[in-house]
């Protein structure tokens, strides 16, 4: 084909949208020519007459776009030697020819041939469409390997132009897996130019080596690093150089290689001013910080931009895996670490009480080398940070809890004028995502847990008055609650009265009659049990209530300890009526020959006794240590719930997980 012509065609010239130009459509009988690839007299006779530059498809196709997507050859030859203005045409979508023949069409003789004769081509190589897409990227998008092996052999640079995802035709080969395309692409003879002037070049785009380790694939790792290793040194700005992004991803053969063919990035940061070691320990990957640790054994050296090391990144975010291991290492490796502090004068101690981290927090107060009273540049130990904010959680937590139950209108929806307008999606109505209550909620519960865990191991040497003040309410506020609390006593106090003279009148009864002695010194020894704790809890009751009407009509400045006194004396009478009924029961069963249901009915009533004793007993203690003491109970109760179902699930886990390490080595 003759390139007689080429040289006077302007490429920025023809390549206005065909909208902008009056156009006339491609009839049927075009382009049934087109298709069929018959280039007659009549063809030529039918294309000079309509003018061949103005006519189009719907979507801005030209007739030599319309040949090219059908491999028509003769046609294809016949319109761009008669029309080379044709050539450089885009469609609405600004396709030229060779996006066509890239998606479409095959490697062509004409295509072939106006490739490699014409001398614009080069320019039309590197246009992009409006996906910033050039035509080989849509020949790596088609596997069109043929097309795709012609435009880079016109230009090699062109491998590594990015479209508007910021992903070059290298990239797509490798993220869509097109291993013989690929293997084209890495050899080109072009250098990939790893800092470029132009800005067009791959370090603003997307790295096809983090491509390959998205894919966890080493092999077209070990491909690229083999025949473009300067790829290897490309960084995206989400993600860092491509050792930051096998690191984070606790991907360990990509490691292992890059430190091999890359050992030069493990000293680079990304744009948090982390090493990939940092990136390492935020994962659950103690295999990838141990391949770093065998390679670089002096940790205490790599500092993020707040001057942390790596436990304490570990701590900070809950990775207790990687904790319990760098614990475990030589002591000349840990022992810088164990107190270091950061620009906050945080100890990983610190960060890992701050952030409710309960596993890693376990593993570091019970490690001794670890001081547990170091103060921050806020002059806080572990144990008042974890404190600070679980308090400050706590206060979210319930705010939001008021939030959600303040009512909107009488039926507690959204009001009218806020649904109005609004689209309902049906798509997310059957979506369920953690709210941010429910999240903060969860936080919250690390956050108590760890402290409780700081509670019985780093707490400071204060006594328990000084960890829990109590804040005592102003005397008018006293007031109004004591008049509400002693009608409710009252009411108490006459019913335990009630129950209590009644069973005094109707004494428990013998099922089986027997006349002896024996028996009868039984049944005379529990009936006075019974009657000594009913007639107590009567007479307690009414002492109660006499008290609390004395107060209230006599003399109203002593209610709050009548009030006082009175839940201490009914909290006593009712402990005694339940007493009561327990001798009831041992004498109704006296004689029984069930002596099974004599025992479990004799457990369960023993059961309930210290379980109501041990609710009752808060109301009798004073205030100060009442609350006191439901501290220690909460912190107790957390503690025992970590141990049972936290730690020891994670330690079973690890424990597998270090014997099949060690299997497998």
């Amino acid at each position: 084909m003759s390139s007689v012509g080429y040289e006077a065609i302007n490429i920025d010239e023809n390549s206005i949208p065909r909208y902008h130009m009056a156009n006339a459509m491609i009839d049927r009988q075009l382009h049934e020519f087109v298709r069929q690839n018959i280039n007659t007299e009549e063809f030529r006779r039918l294309v000079q007459q309509r003018s061949a530059e103005k006519l189009v498809t719907p979507c801005g196709n030209t007739l030599l776009h319309v040949a090219v997507s059908y491999g028509s050859d003769n046609i294809t030859s016949y319109l761009a030697g008669t029309f080379p203005s044709l050539i450089t045409i885009q469609n609405s979508q600004k396709d030229t020819i060779l996006h066509l023949a890239a998606r479409e069409g095959k490697d062509s003789h004409a295509i072939r041939s106006l490739v490699e004769s014409n001398p614009i081509t080069k320019k039309l190589i590197m246009k992009k469409n409006t996906k910033g897409n050039t035509p080989l990227h849509d020949a790596v998008i088609a596997d069109n390997k043929e097309v795709a092996e012609l435009l880079v052999s016109r230009d090699p640079e062109v491998a590594y132009y990015n479209n508007k995802n910021g992903k070059s035709p290298l990239y797509l080969a490798v993220e869509n897996g097109k291993k013989e395309i690929l293997d084209d692409l890495l050899h080109l003879r072009v250098s990939f130019p790893i800092k470029s002037e132009d800005g067009d070049a791959l370090p603003k785009g997307k790295s096809p080596v983090h491509a390959a380790i998205k894919q966890r694939n080493r092999d077209i790792l070990e491909k690229i690093g083999n025949e473009k290793p300067e790829l290897l040194r490309l960084t995206e700005e989400e993600f860092g150089n491509s050792l930051h992004y096998a690191s984070s991803i606790g991907f360990l053969q990509g490691v292992r290689f890059l430190l091999k063919k890359f050992h030069d990035g493990a000293y680079e940061t990304n744009l948090e001013g982390d090493y990939p070691i940092h990136l390492a320990c935020k994962r659950h990957s103690v295999d990838v910080v141990k391949e770093f640790l065998d390679k670089f054994p002096y940790p205490k050296e790599f500092l993020n931009k707040e001057g942390q090391n790596i436990l304490h990144v570990a701590a900070k975010y809950g990775n207790g895996s990687v904790v319990r291991y760098i614990l475990k290492q030589d002591m000349q490796l840990v022992a810088p670490l164990v107190n270091a502090t950061d620009e906050d004068g945080n100890t990983p101690l610190h960060l890992a009480a701050r952030h409710g981290r309960c596993r890693a927090t376990f593993l570091l107060v019970r490690d001794n080398r670890v001081e547990h009273f170091i103060v921050n540049n806020r002059n806080w130990t572990p144990y008042e940070l974890a404190e600070d904010f679980s308090k400050r959680t706590e206060e979210t937590y319930i705010e939001m809890l008021a939030e959600e139950r303040q009512p909107i209108d009488s039926k507690n929806s959204t009001p009218a004028h806020e649904i109005k307008g609004k689209e309902v999606d049906s798509n997310k109505m059957d979506t369920k995502e953690a709210s941010p209550k429910d999240e903060i909620g969860a936080q919250y519960f690390l956050l108590v847990t760890t402290l409780s865990i700081l509670f019985f191991n780093a707490r400071p040497k204060k006594s328990l008055k000084e960890l829990f003040p109590v804040t005592l309410r102003p005397m008018s506020r006293a007031k109004e609650e004591i008049k509400s609390m002693v009608g409710s006593l009252l009411v108490v106090t006459v019913l335990v009265a009630g129950v209590t003279f009644a069973g005094a009148i109707q004494l428990p009864q013998l099922r089986d009659k027997n006349n002896s002695s024996e028996f009868n010194s039984t049944y005379e020894n529990l009936l006075c049990g019974y009657l000594f704790l009913d007639v107590g809890a009567l007479s307690a009751s009414l002492v109660a209530s006499l008290i609390l009407l004395w107060s209230n009509f006599n003399y109203p400045r002593y209610q709050i300890p009548a009030v006082q006194f009175s839940i201490s004396v009914v909290c006593l009478a009712i402990i005694m009526m339940f007493g009561a009924f327990f001798f009831s029961v041992r004498i109704a069963f006296l004689g029984s020959h069930g002596g099974l249901l004599t025992i479990i009915a004799e457990v369960v009533a023993v059961m309930f006794f210290f379980a109501q004793a041990f609710l009752v007993f808060p109301w009798i203690i004073p205030l100060n240590f009442n609350y006191v003491l439901l501290q220690v109970l909460l912190h107790s109760f957390y503690y025992s719930f970590f141990f049972l179902f936290i730690y020891s699930s994670w330690w079973l886990r690890n424990k597998l997980s270090d014997l099949k390490r060690k299997h497998h080595l």
